[in-house]
């Protein structure tokens, strides 16, 4: 799939009708050289949204999960920096789960999904590229809430 056809997805998709197949892996770009390699993350051209706000998950202890919450709004990119997790999406009829575990690779979340992260390995990083700032009002984060707002009961 490619950024322009992603961001057409993005642009289409409503929080109430978004489904885990508006989901999808992004292959960054990756720059190979002696001393290490490189992916860069531009607005627009990489990721299908203007990030807005970037964060990092790191230090999580073994056994616990992450996340578990939807957003109304917020379209994201999460990349495994370093390590590896999983994550679980749930559009309340179909789960689908990914495994992250390469720097130049991103999982590419829309609104209107459940998302859990698990499985957190030793030392690994969560780096997540948001496409708005922090809003409390945003967030769906009792799944029972989640299932009715879907069904536009809320």
């Amino acid at each position: 799939m490619t950024i322009f056809e992603t961001t057409r997805i993005l642009s289409d998709i409503r929080m109430k009708t978004s489904k885990v197949y508006d989901c999808t892996m992004i292959e960054l770009s990756k720059h190979h050289a002696p001393q290490g390699n490189i992916s860069v993350v531009e607005n627009n051209k990489d990721v299908p949204f203007e990030v807005k706000r970037c964060y990092y998950l790191y230090d999580v202890p073994g056994g616990e999960s992450r996340g578990a919450h939807a957003h109304k709004e917020l379209s994201q990119l999460i990349i495994a920096a370093s390590g590896s997790f999983t994550v679980t999406l749930d559009d309340g009829e179909v789960k689908r789960t990914f495994l992250l575990n390469r720097p130049y690779q991103g999982l590419l979340i829309v609104p209107g999904i459940w998302r859990t992260l698990d499985d957190f390995s030793s030392g690994s990083v969560c780096m997540v590229l948001a496409s708005h700032g922090y809003d409390k009002e945003d967030y769906i984060r009792d799944y029972d809430e989640f299932i009715k707002y879907k069904k536009g009961r809320l």
